[in-house]
């Protein structure tokens, strides 16, 4: 099985920042990909970033300016700074890591994190 693990979250006023943390362990081969959604209640779940492990990225309209992913591979981590934020950025953030499972045979894993809360007052 495979661990993803988010920190970092808080309640802070708009327009400062905060930086999410996400690590991933447990029975991995290799990680291919990895990303942040998030979760406002009574809403779905969206796409905020995401990285490959060769580093191209792509981000949600209303971050593009404000928000930063990269990642570590060595370390199978990947980092969200925030900037600027906003009441409408208050949501539950989950870590999302794509890869495969060591062994035989090869197999895929799609593991998600316990998310990690983000209050922004304004």
């Amino acid at each position: 099985q495979v661990q993803v693990v988010e920190s970092g979250g808080g309640l802070v006023q708009a327009g400062v920042s905060l930086r999410l943390s996400c690590v991933a362990s447990g029975s991995i081969f290799s990680i291919n990909g990895m990303g942040w959604y998030r979760q406002a209640p009574g809403k779905q779940r969206e796409l905020v970033a995401t990285i490959t492990s060769g580093g191209s990225t792509n981000y949600a309209d209303s971050v593009k300016g404000r928000f930063t992913i990269s990642r570590d591979n060595a370390k199978n981590t990947v980092y969200l700074q925030m900037n600027s934020l906003k009441p409408e950025d208050t949501a539950v953030y989950y870590c999302n890591a794509r890869g495969y499972y060591s062994g035989a045979p090869l197999m895929a894993f799609d593991a998600w994190g316990q998310g990690t809360q983000v209050t922004v007052s304004s």
